[in-house]
């Protein structure tokens, strides 16, 4: 029997069994589809959550204020660390693996526009602050040196902060009245999708202003405070590659300012960014694992499916076996009959499932989704293993009921009812 012989039974067959072919190869379209959308998803997940964790900034550690756990050079331990400005000036001049630093200050204070007020927090930064902590206008500007240098009196609104003190007024070179002071607003941030913060909150709900007019006109007022004292201190590394040794480095300057042992883990609290990004990323690389085994799960469970149809096959034909073999047919005839028709149903339903996966993630890409959802990136691997596992199921599906078919005597064949 030639090729063509064999393709012709072979689709004679399926269009003899049109609903049975159909459910026997959804299994498979579903179970590849499923691996592609469940692995474009979890990787749909993973690069949305980086971009957001890059609206908090890259390269990105922020530094608290601890408490000593250990004697260092005659101080006792147990005694409150409180961070100054001059150490972020001294920062910026000895860590040379620390590519920018600013000193922050924070205080909620009552803002009054001609339109509306609130009490929204305040931030004192230095310019550089806005380049590594990713703030970008839409409007107005952002924060320069001279203005630092002569701590005027000028603020960046966040957009929701705008939205509240200019509600649907132009807020660029407006006065706003900040605890009876005027500051003019140069600037409007961009909204930012930003799921993590630090300190007072997202970038969109604060406002920013020098930190020399924020010392000078916002001191802060807890107890225990003092001039020069801030709340933290932020600072981005050269080289994220590196950014232990940058904090280490950090640890050994703010160490001999205030006399306590680089070592002593408990004298600072530390928030390397870098390193909860990575964790971030194990996270969704074994979510995404999760999702394509399950995925790959029910392809297989498609493939008994087709063993299934291909065995009930079998025993539905067997007369027709015992007669083909009566009249000639050789085992091999027959095996390559059912072992085509069982090709054919997976190699079908595979292309479709490789066309239906991609068309959802690409209409899922092209049409808003809610922000919780992200669009799915297609996978090469997980087309791969798409594949591979089709041609697993293939051979294991349709090898198994060919054989059985074929290893039948014409006699037992004949005599079946």
């Amino acid at each position: 029997m030639n090729l063509a012989e064999i393709l012709r039974q072979t689709f004679s067959t399926l269009r003899a069994h049109k609903m049975r072919s159909f459910l026997t190869m959804f299994g498979i379209v579903w179970g590849i589809a499923s691996v592609i959308l469940m692995v474009g998803l979890g990787k749909g997940f993973s690069r949305d959550q980086k971009e957001r964790l890059k609206t908090i900034g890259t390269g990105l550690v922020i530094v608290w204020g601890g408490r000593t756990s250990s004697q260092a050079g005659g101080y006792a331990a147990g005694r409150e660390i409180q961070l100054e400005a001059r150490d972020a000036r001294t920062i910026r001049e000895e860590c040379y693996l620390v590519k920018n630093v600013s000193p922050e200050l924070r205080r909620s204070v009552t803002q009054v526009s001609p339109f509306n007020s609130s009490a929204r927090p305040v931030r004192g930064v230095w310019p550089s602050y806005q380049n590594f902590r990713s703030l970008k206008t839409s409007e107005g500007r952002l924060m320069n040196e001279e203005d630092e240098a002569q701590a005027r009196r000028v603020v960046v609104l966040g957009v929701e902060a705008r939205d509240q003190l200019y509600p649907g007024k132009p807020a660029i070179g407006e006065m706003l009245s900040m605890n009876g002071l005027p500051y003019i607003v140069i600037g409007v941030l961009e909204r930012k999708r930003q799921t993590g913060s630090y300190g007072s909150g997202p970038d969109n709900t604060q406002l920013f202003v020098p930190f020399s007019a924020m010392a000078r006109d916002f001191p802060p007022s807890r107890p225990g405070t003092y001039p020069g004292w801030i709340n933290n201190l932020v600072f981005e590394v050269h080289d994220p590659e590196h950014h232990e040794e940058a904090e280490m480095q950090v640890r050994r300057v703010l160490g001999r300012l205030h006399h306590f042992e680089a070592t002593d883990k408990d004298a600072l609290f530390i928030w390397n960014t870098m390193q909860g990004s990575r964790l971030v990323q194990r996270i969704f690389d074994v979510m995404t694992l999760f999702f394509g085994s399950i995925a790959v799960t029910t392809l297989f469970l498609g493939g008994i499916g087709v063993m299934n149809i291909m065995l009930v096959s079998v025993t539905e034909r067997t007369r027709e076996i015992g007669v083909r073999k009566a009249m000639g047919a050789t085992r091999s005839d027959i095996l390559r009959q059912f072992f085509a028709e069982s090709v054919a149903l997976t190699l079908f339903s595979g292309i479709s499932g490789l066309a239906v996966g991609i068309g959802l993630s690409l209409l899922m890409a092209s049409v808003p989704l809610p922000e919780f959802i992200p669009a799915p990136v297609i996978s090469s691997w997980a087309m791969v293993v798409s594949v591979l596992t089709l041609a697993i199921i293939t051979v294991t599906a349709g090898m198994y009921p060919a054989q059985r078919a074929a290893e039948m005597t014409p006699v037992e064949a004949l005599r079946h009812e």
